[in-house]
């Protein structure tokens, strides 16, 4: 199996089956970044051209930033991303402590109740949750849009932490009850340490759907103070004509955030990924 594994032949057809896909991956990336950068003409004629010295066109960006509240819907997106993030990973890494560590009745049917926050779409409920919202006061509020974020990523964070938490040693935990260690003390500064790329995992996993996100914030939170990045773009999307310049230019300035964290976390991600692989 290992020289299969380590056959020249092999390893070339998988990074070129890698390669092929990052390719397809970008392909969209890269269409809208260079577009963004074209006149409404060069788009239709040329799309899959770079921007030269007659299609170049900052018109895109300019309409942005004069017509929509782009830094308010930027600054929307990273209150509700940063703080549904934190949320999640603060009580996902609790509840999976929890359950990971502490034996007591009712324990495999609570693993199995948060496991089905993961099969079931919360979009199925939104109705209700529209409900709940309205008889709390919190419609048209960034709270609304970070509960619902943090209910539906809770799942997934627990159902992943709890696997890594298994694993790190019974030994260094009862140690830092012999030293007087509180359970709070040997969650945060002796467990919380060792499952960082797992918790790095569950925060790329959970930030580009909620980043993106079009639908809770159009249903929870519509008005003009409250809108989201993703859904503040859709003003320059009309009816009849689109401004595509404009949609093109917000979805690239969207997508940097993204990229830039997707950068930072990329190897506690790959790391996160290859340890459940090998366990």
């Amino acid at each position: 199996m290992n020289k299969a594994r380590h056959n020249p032949l092999n390893m070339v057809a998988m990074h070129g089956v890698l390669i092929l896909y990052t390719l397809i991956a970008l392909f969209p990336v890269f269409v809208i970044l260079i577009n963004s950068f074209k006149s409404r003409r060069a788009i239709f004629r040329e799309p899959l051209a770079l921007p030269n010295a007659d299609s170049f066109s900052m018109i895109g960006y300019e309409t942005v930033m004069k017509q929509g509240d782009f830094f308010l819907y930027f600054q929307n997106s990273m209150i509700v991303t940063v703080a549904s993030l934190s949320f999640i990973l603060l009580f996902g890494a609790m509840a999976a402590y929890a359950l990971s560590e502490y034996q007591f009745k009712g324990n495999l049917i609570m693993g199995l109740y948060l496991a089905l926050g993961i099969m079931i779409p919360i979009r199925i409920g939104t109705v209700a949750i529209l409900e709940m919202m309205v008889a709390t006061g919190l419609v048209n509020s960034l709270w609304a849009l970070i509960l619902v974020y943090t209910a539906q990523g809770l799942p997934l964070a627990v159902f992943i932490l709890s696997e890594f938490m298994r694993q790190v040693s019974d030994d260094l935990k009862n140690a830092g009850r012999i030293d007087g260690l509180s359970e709070y003390t040997i969650f945060f500064r002796l467990v919380l340490p060792l499952v960082r790329p797992a918790m790095a995992t569950v925060a790329v996993f959970n930030m580009i759907p909620i980043w993106n996100d079009l639908w809770f914030p159009l249903i929870l939170a519509p008005a003009e103070e409250t809108k989201t990045l993703t859904l503040g773009s859709q003003v320059f999307i009309g009816q009849f004509v689109t401004d595509w310049n404009a949609v093109l230019s917000a979805l690239s300035m969207a997508i940097l955030p993204v990229l830039v964290l997707y950068v930072i976390f990329s190897r506690q991600l790959i790391r996160g990924i290859t340890s459940g692989a090998v366990k």
